[in-house]
């Protein structure tokens, strides 16, 4: 038993060798790199140089001209980005969670179906998908238009709708509006990880036992109570895991931001492109901004962790 022990150790041991040098290559030396490029320092009309000071981390979090004035529109850019990603990542797995219970009460064949479509759906990029919630949300030719032919707009002028619609800025003096605004940006952002979350939550919830969902319903519990009390505590681990993974998934969204979110709404993802790739070409700063969105996604997994610890009493 103790040779075949030590063989079984020594197999994986070589087999996990590959595998670490592969995380090494891909993850763990370019995350190095952007972390020492962010030290770095710009050279007025030129590229950068590598050096080693925190002007880019003082000028995110206080600005250039500290003391003297204080910025704190790259901490503004931070929150959105997690503002963002954690509303759409919590819409998209609270709103999958009772579709994926649906259908695992269909038959076998039926639940095929969907898991098809819906990992054919993953095929679609970012890009295809904005453009076609941008024709949707278009003023000229989306649901703006519909509001308006159909008579809706009117309505909502006769019974003050339009005037609360300003005041969330939905809506201009003549008719709804749906962009630029953060109604767009997240609608859009669950929309674009609603099936990563529905293909997330179908492992666990497929495997829950009929027996235990009968045994609750003949004690007398509803519908409702049966989910809320058996099947949401069987699966709290996967639902949050979800949350976070889609959470992290849409920190680094681009496309989505750029063209619903309005310019003052927008998100560390477009900064750094602009440090990296628009007019400034700031590399250092960029990779500066690439490391506080990677350690800020660090902060939420380790919180969520944490949380599943705590309320699964340590085991």
């Amino acid at each position: 038993m103790s040779v075949t022990s030590h063989q079984s150790r020594s197999l994986l041991k070589g087999l996990g060798a590959p595998h670490v040098a592969l995380v090494l290559i891909l993850a763990v030396v370019p995350f190095l790199l952007v972390f020492a490029i962010s030290f770095g320092h710009k050279v007025e009309g030129a590229a950068w140089v590598w050096g080693f000071e925190l002007t880019n981390y003082k000028r995110f979090f206080v600005g250039t001209d500290y003391p003297n004035s204080v910025s704190m529109l790259y901490l503004k850019y931070l929150w959105y980005s997690v503002w963002y990603a954690l509303v759409a990542a919590l819409l998209a797995v609270a709103s999958a969670f009772p579709f994926v219970w649906l259908m695992t009460r269909l038959s076998r064949p039926a639940q095929t179906v969907w898991l098809v479509f819906f990992l054919c759906s993953l095929t679609f990029s970012e890009v295809f998908i904005v453009m076609g919630w941008d024709i949707l949300m278009s003023n000229r030719s989306g649901l703006p238009m519909v509001f308006q032919e159909t008579g809706l707009t009117d309505w909502l002028k006769g019974n003050g709708g339009l005037d609360l619609l300003r005041e969330w800025g939905l809506a201009t003096p003549r008719n709804v509006r749906f962009k630029p605004s953060g109604f767009a940006t997240i609608l859009t952002l669950t929309y674009l990880v609603w099936p990563y979350a529905v293909i997330l939550l179908y492992p666990p919830i497929s495997k829950i036992e009929r027996e235990v969902v009968e045994a609750a319903r003949t004690m007398g519990a509803t519908p409702l109570t049966v989910v809320r009390t058996v099947v949401m505590p069987i699966v709290r681990t996967p639902l949050v895991g979800a949350v976070l993974l889609l959470f992290v998934f849409l920190l680094g969204a681009y496309v989505t931001i750029a063209v619903f979110a309005d310019p003052s709404q927008h998100t560390l993802s477009i900064s750094v492109y602009e440090a990296v790739r628009g007019s400034t070409l700031n590399a250092p700063f960029g990779a500066a901004q690439a490391v506080i969105l990677l350690l800020t996604a660090a902060m939420v997994l380790v919180f969520g962790q944490r949380f599943v610890s705590a309320k699964s009493g340590g085991r």
